[in-house]
């Protein structure tokens, strides 16, 4: 077989997402990156969604999910992470960051070779996602955050503490009996150190 003749720059971009810092404007014990923050959401989203599956009657592909959550911040490559107090200030911010987000989910597909441009898009465009999925991922984003804001408090640095509350007040409204799983079974565990957690067993 001859080797393609066409190139594309879509991984090097892919690649940048490690430089990408979130929480920007808060100080941070520990940073974090888009690219590690994009593999926990994924995970979790994955775990949601079994757990939905096995213990709540679900029927949802939660490798597709997994996937998907893969590439959800994918943007911010272009964009840079906006805030979660930025981007929903005023009504008018939040709609033109929608309108920046969607340019760059298009400009992102359109770095890819034409026959894959397709199966991206329903990965890359949130607004081509199942309704179900983006509410795992969505739910996944939160418990991320709400981990980093834990492991922040906990390293002494009250910077987190707004964020930690209106997380907590948000997850334990959750109406997904996944996430309410997740969070009684899973997180308790993620605040225990090294010696702790080989204690447990």
């Amino acid at each position: 077989m001859s080797k393609p003749t066409i190139s594309s720059s879509f991984y090097a971009y892919l690649s940048r997402l490690r430089w990408i810092k979130r929480w920007g404007l808060k100080r941070n014990a520990h940073d974090e990156n888009v690219m590690e923050h994009s593999w926990e959401v994924s995970v979790i989203a994955h775990t949601l969604a079994l757990i939905k599956n096995r213990y709540f009657g679900g029927q949802v592909d939660a490798n597709a999910v997994a996937t998907a959550a893969l590439y959800h911040d994918i943007t911010e490559v272009i964009t840079g992470d906006l805030p979660t107090p930025i981007k929903y200030h005023s009504q008018a911010i939040r709609l033109a960051y929608k309108q920046i987000e969607k340019q760059a989910e298009t400009e992102l597909v359109a770095l890819l070779p034409g026959e894959l441009q397709a199966d991206f898009m329903a990965l890359i465009h949130h607004e081509q996602l199942p309704e179900e999925h983006a509410g795992l991922i969505k739910a996944a984003d939160k418990i991320s955050a709400y981990l980093k804001c834990q492991a922040e408090l906990k390293a002494g640095n009250r910077e987190f503490e707004t964020a930690a509350e209106h997380l907590v007040q948000t997850l334990g409204q959750s109406e997904q009996p996944e996430v309410v799983f997740f969070m009684t079974v899973f997180v308790p565990s993620c605040g225990l150190t090294l010696d702790g957690l080989m204690q447990t067993h």
